[in-house]
């Protein structure tokens, strides 16, 4: 039986490149008499017009760049500490998905009687008070339209808060934004958004509705991610992966995403690798183990990625995994845990941290067990 859908989308949406231009306007329009903007230093120049014309219309500015990884418990309320007495009228994020998540928390946690601590999980968080409007300058995680944000605890490990409250009001994505990004994270992050839509089309909760996004986001991404790593200044393979990038997001919330997510989250709190990255490293492997639980959407998984269809599921749905080998080799990806320095003595903790992300575990079509975990691992290596 389907399960029951439901689907948050941002209050407004804009696509299209140069369009940050409207940006000021839109938040003119709001009328604020204060703004937070998080982001990060090299999209200063990008986001110096938008600053000024608000500077000069006599909006009250607190600009942060602190947020340059994946950001921690600490690193939240330490921003807090300067972002409350200011106490703005909307939160702006305009960066990666770090500071896309930590400008939703922020939005969240002004004026909110809740503490954080409250509000880790699932549907915990009560409401939002702040105007929250959300710019992507990668194509990778789709933040700017999913419920998620994610944080690294006191003990590294990484902690979901996923929240319909989390969903931006007003959503800008500019794909001229991601020009500037260079090709090792323009490779990592678009198989991130890659892995999102194909965890969402293989999961064991995938809906119809949700499948139309899944699949042209791995259509698109697939066919123009080569481009825009190795031609970064090629605005229609940006605008393309931006697109995708942008359909995956849709995908978590209703969806969300499956065994090559929780596997990944321990190459990052224990050996802090980008994201992305440790996404890129495993979906092969996982993609390997779930077949036989899930062959016609393989198969169909295969076709978006541009394969030829075989003589059967089975074939067609092995080919999609060379496919995905291939791209991660054509866009400088490493293939293996042992290029990235994993020791193999730390396989099996990893796994027992795997195990406990079991929100996403439990949308895989196969299941996970501790000593699977360990052999994906060891494939992997």
């Amino acid at each position: 039986m389907t399960q029951r859908l439901q689907i948050i989308f941002p209050g407004k949406l804009i696509f299209g490149s140069g369009s940050l231009e409207q940006l000021t306007d839109e938040v003119l329009q709001l009328k604020p008499a204060r703004v937070f903007i998080a982001t990060i230093t090299p999209l200063q120049n990008a986001i110096a017009n938008f600053t000024t014309v608000l500077k000069n219309n006599n909006v009250e500015m607190l600009i942060d760049i602190s947020i340059v990884a994946e950001p921690s418990f600490a690193d939240f309320e330490k921003l807090m500490q300067t972002v409350t007495p200011f106490n703005p009228d909307i939160v702006i994020g305009i960066g990666g998905g770090s500071v896309l998540d930590i400008a939703k928390l922020v939005a969240a946690q002004l004026e909110n009687e809740q503490q954080l601590k409250d509000y880790v999980g699932i549907g915990l968080l009560k409401g939002r008070k702040k105007k929250l409007i959300c710019v992507p300058a990668t194509s990778g995680t789709g933040s700017e339209v999913s419920p998620n944000a994610i944080l690294v605890d006191d003990d590294n490990q990484k902690k979901g808060i996923i929240s319909p409250f989390l969903i931006p009001d007003i959503v800008y994505v500019d794909p001229m934004l991601t020009i500037s990004v260079p090709p090792a994270i323009t490779a990592a992050t678009g198989l991130d958004a890659l892995t999102h839509c194909l965890e969402a089309y293989t999961n064991k909760f995938a809906q119809p509705f949700i499948d139309m996004y899944a699949y042209e986001g791995m259509r698109l991404i697939a066919a123009h991610i080569e481009t825009a790593v190795k031609d970064g200044s090629n605005i229609e393979a940006r605008e393309k992966v931006a697109m995708g990038s942008l359909l995956g997001g849709f995908c978590l919330g209703p969806v969300n995403t499956a065994g090559v997510h929780a596997l990944s989250y321990p190459l990052g709190s224990m050996f802090h690798l980008a994201h992305g990255l440790s996404n890129a490293l495993l979906l092969p492997y996982v993609m390997q183990f779930n077949i036989p639980a899930a062959t016609n959407r393989y198969a169909d998984v295969a076709m978006a990625l541009g394969c030829e269809k075989q003589g059967s599921d089975t074939a067609t749905a092995y080919a999609g995994v060379q496919k995905i080998r291939e791209l991660i080799k054509a866009c400088g990806i490493p293939a293996t845990l042992r290029e990235v320095n994993v020791p193999e003595s730390a396989i099996p903790q990893m796994a027992v941290d795997a195990m406990k992300i079991q929100r996403l575990l439990k949308n895989n079509p196969r299941e996970i067990t501790e000593q699977d975990a360990i052999a994906i691992y060891k494939a992997a290596y």
